[in-house]
């Protein structure tokens, strides 16, 4: 059925009730034969009645004719025209008005009788009373039944009339007999004595302005009570013609529309009565006040006129209410069926939600506290789903109520209510069946479980039993009935029969769990085929001991190699906590009491395997649990606190202050769990049968481990952001959902821990793997995991840095960072401040970058957790491309110097440790070294592009060794000594060691203490002379000077066959020979021998003789290692972005 049927429809009933309601409005024609009927009638139609008192109203009070109520023998209404000395000078159109207003008020019955016309002239003349007859006889509407005249009481003027009108009778032309009557005596004998008024010498009680007043109000309620009529005619025509609307809005505003107007129709009609009900009385009240008062007949009429509207009023009111009772039903059923159809549609909606929802619990779980997770999930996803089932199912008994009601729109209603309480019970089933599949999978997982937990326990068995007592008889009844008492309890903790848990439990064996089932019955076949094995072996030592045995173990192959030692272990969770501290308890036990049999076997180097091996499996199995457990948490925060930061249901919980800040409070903790859900996890669990080879996994991941650092530097501002709002209401009902027993800021505190424990796992598995395959992909992951913990470390104090007006990681790379006591030393300035300088140590914190290093001072907070941490606030910095320092300050080894541009500014800095001063002086000279080798590769390519075309300068060597130290590879080498000379005008650049080779050096003298080694990446002016000296233009080659060098490459063969020289080693420049050759002594092996000059320019590189160096800054000697002018650049440093100094 269309809408428009059906609004149409809903009119019917309207159009049924509608013509009857009209009919009442205008009233039943009865037969002329109920006069008070017809004069109701009457009154009630303009077109009969077209004059009412009202109009005429000043020509009535004029009272030249009355109709006094009194009556004829036959009930003839009797008009009167009293003495009226103006008669003749009434006006015609009046005249005409008072008698048509006069003949139309008795009934239709009474006025076709006939009127009684009373005209008294006593007082007039008779020339006037023949007047006043013809223009009565010619004006009268009325039919005419008898005229009487009181003729003048004159005697002159009662002769004339006798006479005239026996003579002049014609001239009336009345068709009625005109009684001439000469006293009011005569005229009782035509009228009763009743029926004539006072004047008349009657005993009827008229009042003139009585009986108008009276006639007003009675025609003014007649008029109201047609007005009403007609206006509930026309407003119950609108009812009936509205469309019905299509919203609920729309509706509720048209009801509310149409009951004012109702009430509004209904006030009408109440004052209607009430007027009514006032004339009623006012016509009445004779009788009221004296019950022998006798109503005249007019009076009668005017009662029952007034008692017949009244009645018709009623009628009309009931029969509206009668129409507004339907149509306000309709009007209702409307509201209601919009009112059902708009929340039909949130409520499906609702309900396709749910629906949606409940599809995604697709997943059947990979342990039991995944599947105990989920069956919790599922039951509070079905508490929060309760509410809109609720709100469901009671809309379909909404509207099941309607159709029982019998709702016009029940065609529309039926399959809406059929509809929902589908989906509501498609929706129970579908959530009985999720349950049903997951107690089925937690049924599975706990039988998995079982079985992983009782091989577990029987590999722990066998590790853990004592083989050297084993060696007597007893040692071995004993051992065997161990194995068999433990056998027993597979009983009930076994897979028996595979086949059996596949037909039983496949409706929810997807690939995964179908492949964890087969680990598991593997791993349990495993276990029990090393059963077998070792009870073989026990079983031959109880049988006959002949002699003294080496205390060996069986040890079963299938422990060891066998690919199936630990298949079940890539799914399994932490169940609780109980059984993950039993775990550990278990994995300690087994660790020290594999020590002690370790040292009670004497070296058995299987069995030493065996137990290393069992130890391997415990710490993987350790590392899979807890990050399972991890995941498990890091979703649990993410669903349970984050998600519900943006569930609409739960906003009213949340602060306004609160609202989106959730990144700020999580970080990037969905970053982490995805990483570890879908990466890493995954990848652990692939070495479970392989433990010693799990170093290769976090190798493999470890760049994703970098967004540790993010978390780490949000975790102020998460931990600032949870102390502000931790008594909130929102985090107290999540805590209550997850039944949580520790607060959300635990659980932030998770991803902090975990980064931190790998360390610890990564190296209880070095030190049972130390000679296993993947031994040193363990130790560079646990130095890997190390410095991603450095790196962390050194970034939560980087964000504390306060003032740096630059960009922080234009610098490059964090390197270092730590606190230090610092001198300046700088050659411009006061001398006072200098020496001032000198004995006054500043405390600094020192941030060592790749482009630059910071010098900050370090400010202790007040406060709590984070913000109780330090801030460091910037001082000045110092571009690298312009620093160098000097490892060794005499009188302190913990002291080195960092300088500035040529040494103007000098910075001595002093190392809580000599291990620290270390550390910082290698990772400088690192940062050092990689520019130096960057310009000069730089350089090198420009100035062998400049130099290619050059001819190669005669050689001087004529001496017959010439052939011995010339090689392939002399052209290449000369080639390399001009690139490196014009290259390098003002000094002479070494060649970058290889990788461990490690950097040239000299020194004064042999004492470590009183060594001054400096190192720079930027131009040295002390030494520029020389070398520019030496240098001779930079087209020639660098003339060698006698003294100390160290070596920078391998030289295996001198002009000596004995004589070679290694990397690093300390030799002394002697003497020159001829044809090119040179004495050298290696001062590390004593030895001496000769070496052809370009060979040794080749082994000692750029190396400076102790004795050709100075400084005029530190009194000591010292090796600078720089780069030239060209140099600078070439790599375009910039040694004015970091020289302004701040303070």
């Amino acid at each position: 059925m269309s809408q428009r049927r059906l609004l149409r429809g809903g009119h019917e009933s309207h159009f049924r009730i509608l013509p009857r309601f009209i009919q009442i409005l205008h009233g039943r024609r009865h037969s002329r034969n109920n006069p008070r009927q017809i004069c109701s009638d009457e009154i009630m139609h303009q077109d009969i009645i077209p004059l009412y008192a009202a109009d005429i109203q000043d020509q009535l009070k004029k009272q030249f004719a009355y109709l006094s109520g009194g009556r004829g023998g036959d009930g003839c209404p009797v008009i009167t025209f009293p003495d009226y000395p103006a008669f003749s000078e009434i006006p015609e159109k009046e005249f005409q008005n008072v008698l048509t207003y006069l003949t139309s008020i008795p009934s239709l019955r009474d006025a076709g009788i006939g009127f009684i016309l009373v005209i008294d002239r006593r007082q007039d003349k008779w020339t006037s009373v023949k007047a006043s007859i013809l223009r009565i006889a010619a004006s009268f509407p009325g039919n005419l039944q008898l005229v009487l005249v009181l003729r003048p009481t004159g005697f002159f003027h009662r002769a004339l009339s006798d006479i005239a009108f026996k003579f002049n009778k014609d001239e009336f032309k009345m068709k009625v007999p005109i009684i001439m009557l000469g006293s009011v005596s005569e005229l009782q004998g035509y009228i009763d004595k009743t029926q004539l008024t006072e004047d008349l010498g009657g005993t009827l009680d008229y009042c003139h302005n009585r009986w108008l007043s009276r006639r007003t109000a009675i025609e003014g309620f007649a008029q109201k009570v047609k007005q009403t009529a007609q206006i509930l005619q026309s407003f119950g025509t609108e009812l009936a013609e509205t469309e019905l609307p299509n919203d609920v809005q729309s509706t509720s505003s048209l009801l509310a529309a149409h009951t004012e107007k109702k009430d509004k129709m209904k006030e009408d009609i109440r004052l209607a009565v009430e007027q009514g009900d006032d004339i009623l009385g006012s016509i009445t009240k004779p009788v009221t006040e004296n019950p022998e008062y006798k109503l005249n007949q007019d009076q009668l009429d005017n009662q029952t006129t007034v008692e017949r509207l009244l009645a018709q009023l009623h009628e009309t009111e009931t029969a509206f209410d009668e129409f507004w009772i339907k149509h306000q039903q309709k009007l209702e059923q409307c509201l209601h069926l919009r009112n059902f159809e708009q929340n039909f549609r949130e409520v499906k909606a609702a309900l396709g939600i749910v629906s949606e929802r409940l599809s995604a619990f697709t997943d059947v779980g990979n342990s039991c506290s995944h599947v105990e997770h989920i069956l919790k999930d599922l039951a509070n996803f079905e508490e929060k789903s309760r509410e809109t089932i609720a709100k469901a199912r009671m809309l379909a008994s909404e509207g099941d109520a309607f159709i029982q009601s019998n709702h016009y729109a029940v065609d529309s209603i039926i399959p809406k209510c059929g509809e929902l309480h589908h989906l509501c019970d498609a929706l129970a089933a579908e959530t009985e069946q999720r349950r049903n599949l997951l107690n089925k999978s937690l049924e599975l997982h706990g039988l998995l479980e079982k079985s992983m937990k009782w091989c577990d326990e029987g590999i722990y068995l066998l590790a853990s039993q004592p083989v050297d007592k084993c060696q007597s008889q007893d040692g071995a009844e004993s051992a065997l009935q161990e194995i068999e008492k433990f056998l027993d309890t597979g009983v009930g903790n076994k897979i028996k029969e595979l086949n059996k848990i596949y037909r039983e439990y496949a409706h929810i064996l997807n690939e995964d769990l179908k492949e964890h089932v087969q680990k598991v019955f593997q791993k349990q076949e495993s276990m029990e085929e090393m059963f077998q094995k070792r009870q073989v072996s026990l079983k031959k030592l109880a049988a006959k001991q002949t002699r003294p045995v080496q205390p060996v173990a069986p040890r079963p192959e299938a422990f060891v190699k066998s690919p199936c030692t630990s298949p079940g272990l890539q799914r399994e969770y932490v169940s609780n906590s109980e059984s993950s501290a039993l775990r550990r308890v278990n994995y300690r036990r087994g660790k020290s009491e594999m020590t002690e049999l370790h040292q009670s076997r004497g070296g058995s180097t299987m069995d030493d395997e065996e137990n290393l091996a069992v130890l391997r499996q415990h710490v993987i199995n350790e590392l899979i649990e807890t990050e399972r457990a991890y995941v498990e948490e890091l979703l649990c925060v993410l669903e349970g606190y984050a998600a519900e930061m943006d569930n609409p249901l739960m906003a009213h919980l949340i602060s306004p202050e609160l609202q989106n800040k959730k990144d700020i409070l999580f970080g990037n903790m969905e970053e982490i769990y995805h990483f570890h859900n879908r990466i890493f996890l995954r990848e652990l669990e692939n070495y479970v049968e392989y433990p010693e080879l799990v170093g290769r996994c976090f190798l493999d991941q470890m760049e994703d481990f970098q967004i540790y650092e993010k978390y780490c530097q949000n975790k102020p501002r998460s931990e600032s952001l949870w102390r502000q709002f931790s008594d909130s209401v929102f985090f107290q009902e999540c805590q209550r959902k997850l039944d949580h027993k520790l607060s959300l800021d635990s659980y932030l505190l998770k991803p902090v821990q975990r980064i931190t424990k790998y360390q610890l796992l990564l190296k209880e598995m070095l030190k049972y793997s130390k000679n296993c395959e993947g031994a040193e992909d363990l130790q560079e992951a646990l130095t890997s995991i190390l410095g991603i913990l450095k790196a962390v470390n050194d970034s939560m104090h980087q964000i504390a840095i306060t003032g740096y007006d630059g960009n922080l990681n234009e610098l490059g790379k964090l390197l270092m960072q730590g606190s230090f006591n610092v001198w300046t030393d700088h050659k411009k300035g006061h001398s006072k401040v200098k020496d001032l300088a000198r004995f006054k140590p500043m405390q600094r914190h020192l941030f060592l970058h790749e482009k630059a290093v910071l010098f900050c001072k370090k400010r202790e907070e007040n406060g709590e957790g984070y913000e109780k941490a330090p801030s460091y606030s910037y001082k000045h910095s110092l571009n690298m491309a312009a620093v160098g320092i000097t490892e060794n300050v005499k009188g302190d080894a913990k002291k080195f110097e960092i300088w500035y541009n040529a040494r103007e500014e000098v910075y001595i800095i002093q190392a809580p440790t000599p291990e620290v001063k270390a550390t910082w002086v290698n990772e400088i000279r690192k940062v050092l070294t990689s520019q130096l080798q960057a310009c000069r590769e730089a350089s090198q390519h420009r100035t062998l592009e400049q130099t290619q075309s050059l001819p190669l300068p005669a050689s001087s060597c004529t001496s017959p060794s010439r052939n011995h130290i010339r090689n392939t590879k002399k052209i290449e080498e000369r080639k390399a000594d001009l690139t490196s000379l014009e290259g390098y005008g003002t000094t002479v650049a070494p060649k970058y060691p290889e990788k461990g080779k490690g950097w040239a050096k000299t020194a004064h003298s042999l004492d470590a203490s009183e060594e001054n080694d400096g190192w720079s990446s930027a131009e040295d002016p002390l030494n520029s002379s020389d070398a520019e000296e030496e240098g001779g233009g930079g087209g020639g080659e660098m003339k060698l000077t006698p003294g100390k060098y160290t070596v920078v490459t391998d030289y295996e063969k001198g002009v000596s066959e004995e004589f070679a020289v290694k990397s690093g080693d300390l030799v002394q420049l002697i003497r020159e020979g001829e044809d090119g050759l040179w004495c050298v002594k290696n001062l590390s092996t004593g030895r001496e021998g000769w070496i052809p000059a370009n060979n040794l320019l080749m082994l000692i590189g750029n190396s400076k003789s102790a004795q050709s160096l100075s400084s005029s800054e530190s009194g000591t000697a010292s090796s600078t290692l720089s780069t030239s002018s060209s140099c600078s650049d070439s790599c375009n440093a910039s040694s004015t972005s970091f020289s302004d100094i701040k303070g």
